[in-house]
């Protein structure tokens, strides 16, 4: 019995795309230039497919039925380490296995929380990229030997520092300006 070669994308690859759920969706426009959008309902779908839904992206979809050629681009912010993956992205708008995405993002499936309320009403339709090279992606201050929890602690201190600011640029009680 031959056994069924594994996946393209590793077991890293799929906690990274599942911890962070937001992919940057690069595609190429009809005139040749790029697209980039953000889409927060990035997930994994199985071994050699990344999914996301459709729920308000007309110049992205458009791109893909023209050029199915895609890029996504999912990275941890606060250890600077995530992937490429690259492949042909395919959009489907009904059937069965839109259905089944559908009711994938409606039921959190799998144990993956996908963040995304009505599901039924909002998803216009799903992209599917079946990923066909998958590439590390890694902040140049690991080249100055630097270890995951040095930018770790680096990044954190940064946001919290940041959170605090913008916590005490909330309105003064009683001048209604917000600031």
């Amino acid at each position: 019995m031959k056994s069924k070669a594994r996946g393209i994308l590793t077991e890293d690859m799929k906690r990274v795309v599942r911890e962070q759920r937001l992919g940057f969706v690069a595609t190429v426009c009809s005139d040749g230039s790029p697209n980039l959008s953000p889409k927060g309902t990035t997930t994994i779908w199985d071994d050699d497919h990344l999914v996301f839904a459709d729920i308000s992206s007309p110049r992205t979809v458009e791109n893909l039925r023209i050029n199915p050629v895609a890029e996504i681009n999912v990275v941890d912010p606060v250890v600077r380490k995530g992937y490429r993956f690259k492949g042909r992205a395919e959009v489907i708008t009904d059937g069965p296995r839109f259905t089944e995405i559908v009711r994938f993002y409606s039921a959190g499936d799998a144990g993956v929380d996908t963040g995304l309320a009505d599901a039924e009403k909002r998803i216009r339709s799903v992209v599917v990229l079946r990923v066909e090279r998958a590439i590390p992606l890694i902040s140049p201050a690991y080249d100055l030997g630097l270890s995951e929890e040095d930018v770790r602690r680096t990044w954190e201190v940064y946001w919290e520092k940041l959170r605090r600011e913008r916590s005490s640029e909330v309105a003064a009680p009683g001048d209604g300006e917000v600031r």
